[in-house]
Formats: structure tokens, C-alpha cells, sequence
């Protein structure tokens, strides 16, 4: 026995060799600045902080404050994403295990009869069956694999990396997930605004086509007039149809977003006017904040988890060794179980080389080879994503208010240009086809407006997410770390990325 622990424990001390290549971290294969200039505006500073800013803070209105808190509550997808960190974590636990001895114990008793004529009763001659009985106890250990060359741990260190892949995806999936709410709920809100705008415009055009009927009954207007009055009404009607079934539409998918419906307590009167965005985010030039997004955190540790598998599959071409080893007691009763002399154990070493196998463990190892590369041109364009999501959003912000002041100033032309229009009518000085086109041509205006007004709030919600901003609900409140219950070596520091530089990634053939 004490032979046994002897050589367990020098297995243990020669175990931890590891043949996972040494990991690298791919170069970006993007610029190393965020563009700026013309269409993306000034850099400003604070690039570093936008991450750091909870949702509170950033998005002032009660209403949507109270929407994201609900979603963040109920929404399934967020759920299952923190279901599969659980599962992801249990995994790891389970490929953990592995690396330890299962030890068990088990109990027996066996009973058996011989008839006469057999055995020991056909030499002396007995007439009557012999009966026998065994009882035992017994505790050890079957096929414990002494991680020699890392193979256990490898997929251990895998299956760790997978699990903190899991924990960043669930960050992502909440980053999204209180932008979605947002997004949506400014689509209500630009939806809502529509159908009012178009019941107020179909109310005055009905006006004006009553109007223009009296004038035409009076001889001082033409059937032309009329029908032109006539096609704005049923414009607006067919309009009044339109964002009738997208404000429903919208308020479908916030409730899908919400994990229940829209809480019918809502204030109706908040309009894209309202304050419910910060006004300018930080965004400056580094685009190394981009390394700390979770897609391109999540995609890395995916990477590092195809190099753990490299040294796994190496690790296959060596021998491993196997250890079965039981100690008990047994006896023809149970009193004699715990008798002196009723010991009984059993130690069953193995040696496992692979000489020949048919090209298998070769395979495995290319195919482990290939798995890497494929995580490194995934990790590599999940930067790319991130850098064309944030130069987009650069791009919107920079050019938004531009485009926003001056379609104000043309709504508010046409209106000047709708009010004249109608004074000339009510002077003689000109026909009411004048009134029908200005007002036709205000109306769209005032449709243009309120998109445009949706959609640079709705570009201030992207560039808060691309920026990696929503996971925090208080900008003061330290950021949550969902880990795994085990330690593990963390990334490398960001490096600056290096424009047009390629990935050299972990090089497993070397």
C-alpha cells in the first residue's frame, strides 16, 4: 500500500506537462485611429469612458429608464444567455474532474451452491449441495489517467476559455438587449408622433376638400381643383392606415423585448423632443477600445480555447499511463470482514503507446490546427465589425445634426410658404391649388422631420452600444465580473493596433 502512494504521488509531480502552444494575440487588422473629420466630426476626448457609463445616466427619460430595467428583468434571450454560462461553467467542472481520481466504494455478497457430484463433494463422498458465501468491501479507483503531457488539462483550459467566452456573450447579449429597448421604444415614440401629425393633417385637408366642393358648387373653383383636394385626403387616410399599424407594430416588438406588454401607464405625451439621450457621447481616436467590446473579448477567448484543443491533440501522440488500484476486506461471513487477515487489494498499472492508428491522432491534430486559424480570422473580424460599427456611428453623429437643423429650417419654410398660400386665397390674389400644394408639400416635410428626429437619437443609441456602453446600470457602480469558479490567466494588455498589420496568432505547427 505504501508502495502505491509512493508512486502516485511521483505521477502527480511528473503531471503538468503541457504541449499547448505558446498564445499570441493576432495584430488588428484595422486602422489604428477611429476616423475623424468631414463626415465624422472632431475627435473628442474621454474615448476610454464611454463603457463605463451606465444606462441611468445616459438615457434621461423615466419612461425608457423604467422599459430597460423591466426587459432586463424578463427578456428571454438575456436569460438564456446566463443559462449558458451556467451550463458553460458546469461543463468546465465536469472536464475539471477529470484530472482527479473517481474514488468509490462498494459492498457485495455472493452466494453460491455446488452440487454433490462436483467439486470437492465428488472426492469425500457427500450426498448433499455445498453452499457458499462471500461478502467484501472494497474502495478505489478505475482508469485514472495520469496527466502526463496535459491532455486532461488542455481540454480543461478549453473548456475554461469557453465558459469566459459564455460570460462575455452575455454581456454582449445585454449591451444589445438595452439598446434594442431603446431603439424600439423611439420608434413608438416616431410612430406615435406620425399618426397624430396625420390625424391633424387629415382633419384639415377634409376641411379644405369641403372648401374647395363649395367653390367649385360656386363656379370659382375647377373639377381639377377638387380632385386634387380630393387625392390629398385619401393620401392622408391610406397614411392614417399606415402608422395606425406600425405604432402597433413597434409596441409588439418592445413587448417582445420586454418579456411582457408594454405597461399601459405610460406617459403619452413624450415626443422625440423630449431630452432622452445625453447630447454628444465620447468618442475620440484610439480604436483600441474596441479590444474591450465582449464580441471581440468572447471571440478571443474562443481562440484561446482552439489553442488549449492544439495541446490536447499533441498531447495524443505520446504514451499515457492508467491506474486501477482497489483495497477492502473480505470473508465467508460478516463478522470475519474486519478479521485479521481479511484484507484484500488489487493494483492494476497501464501503459498505453501509440504506434500505429491509422492516421487518426494525425487528423485530429490538423484538424485542431485548422480550428485555431478559423478563430483567429473570426476573432480578427469581429474587430473588423466592431470598427465598422463605430466609424458608421462616428459618421451619423457627425453629419445628423447638420441634416436635422436644415430640414427644420425647411419645414418651417413650408409652413411660412403653406400660411402665405392661404392668406393670397382668402385675398382673390391667387387660386386655392396654391393652398393644396403648399399644404401637401409641409406635410411631408413634417413627416421627414420626425424620422429624422428618430433616427439621430436612435444613432446616439448605437454609438453608446458600439462603444460597449449598457452593460452598467450607474456609471459609478464598479462593472460585474460573471467568472467562472476557477482562476485562469487573463488576455494580454491591449496592444495598439497597427493599421493593415495581420494576425500571427498562436502558431501551432512551430
Amino acid at each position: 500500500m505504501r508502495n502505491l502512494l509512493s508512486l502516485g504521488v511521483s505521477a502527480l509531480a511528473l503531471a503538468g506537462c503541457s504541449l499547448v502552444p505558446d498564445y499570441l494575440r493576432p495584430g488588428a487588422p484595422v486602422p489604428v485611429s477611429l476616423p475623424s473629420g468631414g463626415a465624422y466630426g472632431e475627435a473628442q476626448p474621454g474615448v476610454g469612458t464611454v463603457d463605463q457609463l451606465g444606462w441611468q445616466d445616459v438615457f434621461l427619460d423615466p419612461s425608457l429608464k423604467r422599459l430597460i430595467g423591466i426587459a432586463l428583468r424578463n427578456n428571454r434571450d438575456l436569460r438564456v444567455a446566463a443559462l449558458n454560462v451556467q451550463a458553460a461553467e458546469a461543463q468546465f467542472r465536469a472536464q475539471q474532474g477529470l484530472i482527479f481520481p473517481q474514488i468509490g466504494a462498494t459492498g457485495s455478497a455472493d452466494y453460491a451452491q455446488t452440487p454433490a457430484d462436483l467439486g470437492a463433494g465428488a472426492r469425500t463422498g457427500r450426498t448433499s449441495p455445498t453452499t457458499s458465501r462471500t461478502f467484501g468491501i472494497q474502495g478505489g479507483f478505475t482508469s485514472w489517467e495520469i496527466d502526463l503531457f496535459g491532455r486532461i488539462r488542455s481540454l480543461s483550459e478549453a473548456a475554461l476559455e469557453t465558459a469566459f467566452a459564455q460570460a462575455e456573450t452575455q454581456r454582449a447579449t445585454q449591451i444589445s438587449l438595452v439598446a434594442s429597448v431603446a431603439d424600439a421604444y423611439l420608434t413608438v415614440l416616431a410612430n406615435r408622433q406620425l399618426l397624430d401629425l396625420t390625424k391633424q393633417t387629415l382633419a384639415s385637408q377634409e376641411q379644405s376638400y369641403r372648401l374647395t366642393q363649395a367653390t367649385v358648387a360656386g363656379g370659382t373653383s375647377t373639377a381639377l381643383t377638387l380632385r386634387q383636394a380630393q387625392t390629398q385626403v385619401e393620401q392622408a387616410r391610406a397614411n392614417l392606415a399606415l402608422y395606425t399599424r406600425q405604432l402597433a407594430q413597434a409596441e409588439n416588438a418592445l413587448a417582445l423585448l420586454l418579456g411582457q406588454p408594454v405597461p399601459a401607464d405610460l406617459p403619452q405625451e413624450v415626443n422625440l423632443a423630449s431630452p432622452l439621450i445625453v447630447g454628444d457621447l465620447p468618442a475620440g481616436m484610439s480604436s483600441e477600445v474596441l479590444l474591450r467590446r465582449p464580441d471581440v473579448l468572447a471571440a478571443e477567448r474562443l481562440l484561446r480555447a482552439a489553442n488549449a484543443n492544439i495541446g490536447a491533440a499533441r498531447a495524443a501522440f505520446f504514451p499515457s499511463i492508467t491506474l486501477t488500484a482497489s483495497y477492502g476486506t473480505a470473508g465467508a461471513s460478516l463478522s470475519r470482514l474486519f478479521q485479521p487477515g481479511s484484507g484484500i487489494w488489487a493494483f492494476s498499472p497501464q501503459i498505453n503507446v501509440p504506434i500505429f492508428t491509422g492516421g487518426i491522432n494525425e487528423a485530429n491534430l490538423d484538424y485542431a490546427r485548422i480550428q485555431s486559424r478559423v478563430e483567429i480570422a473570426n476573432y480578427e473580424k469581429a474587430i473588423q465589425t466592431a470598427f465598422r460599427e463605430t466609424a458608421d456611428s462616428l459618421a451619423a453623429r457627425g453629419t445628423y445634426g447638420d441634416q436635422l437643423r436644415a430640414q427644420q429650417s425647411l419645414t418651417d419654410a413650408y409652413a411660412q410658404s403653406y400660411q402665405l398660400s392661404e392668406a393670397r386665397f382668402r385675398a382673390g390674389v391667387d387660386n386655392y391649388l396654391t393652398v393644396l400644394v403648399s399644404q401637401r408639400d409641409l406635410y411631408a416635410a413634417q413627416q421627414t422631420l420626425i424620422a429624422l428626429q428618430r433616427d439621430r437619437l436612435s444613432a446616439q443609441v448605437t454609438l453608446y452600444r458600439v462603444l460597449g456602453g449598457g452593460w452598467l446600470a450607474n456609471s459609478a457602480a464598479p462593472p460585474p465580473a460573471p467568472v467562472p469558479p476557477a482562476q485562469a490567466p487573463e488576455p494580454q494588455a491591449p496592444r495598439p493596433l497597427r493599421s493593415g498589420s495581420q494576425g500571427a496568432g498562436p502558431q501551432p505547427g512551430r
